[in-house]
């Protein structure tokens, strides 16, 4: 569990990284747990998945359309297909806590949101698709969990009401700058809203990224991130939606690796000399002040 929230650092001194798989299991439970187990080999600190009561979420006119998927010839059979069960997700919980890693979910919906909040969860995630919802943002913050809020599609008036949202309920903030593209044009990244949101409202400032490269990850982290969330998958070529804006296993661990190194580059910005820098002084310099 996260046992406190600095507003710099919220998660400890390691930038946070989530590994996000969404939908990518393709609904089944299988590939889920070799997603997990590969994000923790990895080096991610969580991953998350995204679940929805599909009778809320969606019209029976949209899910009597048809749609031809692995799971059927209408949408609602593709929409129940990706989803995960109270006895899957029971499973996903008792994995996550044997490997050693922590999990969330994106709820789509009130009912979802509650569904997950039985769980022992250490943070929330809302997805930028709600994060217009006033009503769900409200069930959320009353939670008081650490949440990270994404804030594509959003305004910087409607990005100031989650702000303000999350502050008078007390519950701790990470506002996630993203891109909702899929995948993102690294040309729309706009990487620089992660210091004007920082600027602007004095919370921790996150990344999720939807693009097909690992660097603007990096670019991230460097501008400030406390947080990086990628998708995730086993094979951009599966089935779904989400595949093609994710990374595979060779990328997502080249970007952990990266990423915790970059840590080291940057350091905490205070001015020091090293012992191997004072030695060098007696050799370079005829006085020292």
């Amino acid at each position: 569990m996260i046992e406190c929230f600095d507003i710099n650092k919220p998660f400890g001194n390691s930038i946070f990284l989530i590994a996000e798989i969404g939908i990518n299991h393709n609904g089944d439970l299988a590939i889920a747990k070799e997603l997990i187990l590969k994000a923790k080999s990895a080096g991610f600190d969580a991953v998350k998945f995204q679940k929805r009561d599909i009778d809320t979420v969606y019209s029976e006119e949209v899910l009597s359309q048809f749609r031809e998927s692995p799971f059927g010839t209408t949408q609602r059979d593709q929409k129940e297909g990706l989803e995960f069960s109270k006895s899957d997700y029971d499973e996903i919980d008792k994995y996550c806590r044997e490997v050693g890693i922590l999990w969330s979910a994106s709820a789509w919906d009130n009912f979802s949101q509650e569904f997950l909040s039985s769980y022992k969860l250490s943070f929330n995630k809302i997805a930028s698709a709600m994060a217009t919802n006033q009503e769900f943002l409200n069930l959320v913050a009353e939670e008081k969990k650490p949440t990270f809020v994404s804030t594509g599609m959003c305004t910087m008036k409607q990005i100031k009401n989650i702000v303000e949202i999350f502050l008078s309920k007390n519950c701790p903030l990470v506002l996630m700058h993203t891109n909702s593209e899929y995948p993102s044009p690294e040309e729309n990244l706009n990487l620089s809203m992660i210091n004007t949101l920082k600027n602007e409202f004095g919370v921790p400032i996150g990344y999720s990224g939807h693009e097909v490269s690992v660097s603007p990850s990096y670019a991230a982290v460097a501008l400030g991130a406390v947080a990086v969330e990628r998708h995730i998958t086993l094979d951009r070529s599966m089935y779904g939606s989400d595949q093609s804006a994710s990374l595979e296993p060779i990328a997502f661990e080249r970007l952990v690796s990266m990423i915790r190194k970059f840590e080291q580059i940057i350091g905490d910005g205070v001015k020091k000399i090293t012992e191997g820098e004072k030695e060098v002084a007696k050799k370079l310099r005829y006085w020292n002040e």
